[in-house]
């Protein structure tokens, strides 16, 4: 058998995100696009900022496209460090920001730099699932502190998940799948956590940072929790999810910065990154400070609200991202999932987030989609 056994495995319990996405494909396949309700991928569909795509036009027939030093350009890292001390509250030097590509990519990088076979790292759940396929990239072992029913991180549970292997806990707010922002108390009884155990690194995968409602204020972790690093991208903020740019920026607090810093940048290269797109971090130096409309991810939020309010199912009070945690109106989420597919309403079981009894949809389409799934939604609700 050509196929690692480990990857076997992963084939065969892979992420529900891209099952149901799937799905939807073959469900438009035969019903037509127009009659099917996708709300199963978190994929920006809003256009960037018209700034950004003039910048990638001009950019891309003015720049160099060669080789860059691993961990960015120079004068890329200067401007996202000045940015980043802006938006976190502290001082951050260009030495202390590595450019990545995307979240995603970031969080592999951080992982590798950290762990030794046999780490441990926390997640709290509800949690991104790829969350454990990187931590066992790197020969680590993904450990899970379920969430109180505020969906905030429980303390008392990760206390309890802490063992002398532990190596990192991470944290992503504002939160996929709830949609919950961590208020300055959280991450201050977090850092009062972290005092007894100056061996473990906070990560906040913040990719949604800048898509939130009502005018809340995302906390910033670097300055609460000193000995923590932020990962995020451009994917969300600036709808650029496919270009896959982001970066990491090194907190204040944390011990060996310079040390740290060059085994990141030694993982960007070894990891066959080698450096975040060059046209991209170009491009993001000049439109960091840009930001799609949330005002449009907000009516649609709460135009999905209303829909659920009406049929009486309860959700996870949604302060940013673009997603609905539900709670599902019978126990077994993926039952109800699937009876939502019958409707054609693509949704992805809370299973899927190591949180069995909801589902989260995602909904970053468009509004008449979302008024088109209501009737589908109530009928199935009210079989339960």
């Amino acid at each position: 058998m050509i196929v690692a056994e480990q990857m076997r495995g992963y084939t065969q319990s892979s992420s529900w995100i891209r099952k149901m996405f799937e799905e939807g494909a073959r469900l438009m396949a035969m019903h037509g696009a127009e009659n099917v309700y996708d709300f199963s991928l978190g994929n920006p569909d809003i256009a960037p900022p018209k700034e950004a795509i003039e910048s990638i036009r001009r950019l891309a027939g003015e720049m160099s496209h060669g080789y860059m030093p691993n961990a960015g350009y120079p004068e890329v890292r200067q401007t996202v460090a000045a940015f980043a001390a802006r938006e976190y509250e502290v001082s951050l030097a260009p030495e202390h920001i590595i450019m990545t590509c995307g979240a995603g990519g970031g969080l592999n990088v951080v992982l590798r730099s950290i762990l030794n076979p046999g780490d441990e790292v926390i997640a709290l759940a509800p949690y991104f699932v790829e969350y454990g396929f990187y931590v066992e990239n790197y020969g680590g072992k993904l450990v899970v502190a379920r969430c109180n029913e505020q969906f905030f991180p429980a303390f008392e549970r990760i206390e309890a998940a802490i063992t002398p292997r532990t190596k990192a806990i991470i944290i992503n707010t504002p939160n996929n799948p709830t949609g919950r922002v961590y208020p300055e108390a959280v991450l201050a009884g977090l850092r009062t956590l972290l005092a007894g155990h100056p061996n473990i690194l906070l990560i906040s995968d913040e990719p949604y940072r800048r898509i939130v409602y009502d005018d809340r204020i995302v906390p910033s972790v670097l300055k609460i929790v000193p000995r923590s690093v932020v990962v995020t991208s451009a994917s969300k903020d600036l709808s650029l999810a496919g270009e896959r740019i982001g970066y990491i920026a090194i907190g204040p607090g944390v011990e060996d910065k310079e040390e740290l810093a060059n085994a990141l940048i030694l993982a960007n290269r070894i990891l066959g990154f080698v450096n975040a797109p060059a046209l991209m971090q170009r491009v993001l130096a000049e439109c960091i400070h840009l930001s799609v409309n949330v005002g449009i991810y907000q009516r649609r939020r709460d135009l999905f609200r209303t829909i659920l309010d009406d049929t009486g199912l309860s959700y996870a009070p949604p302060e940013g991202t673009f997603y609905l945690f539900v709670k599902a109106p019978i126990t077994d989420d993926i039952a109800f999932s699937n009876a939502l597919v019958k409707e054609r309403i693509l949704s992805v079981p809370g299973t899927g987030f190591g949180y069995p009894g909801y589902v989260r949809f995602a909904y970053c389409t468009k509004e008449s989609v979302i008024k088109a799934a209501a009737p589908g939604l109530k009928k199935v609700v009210k079989a339960y």
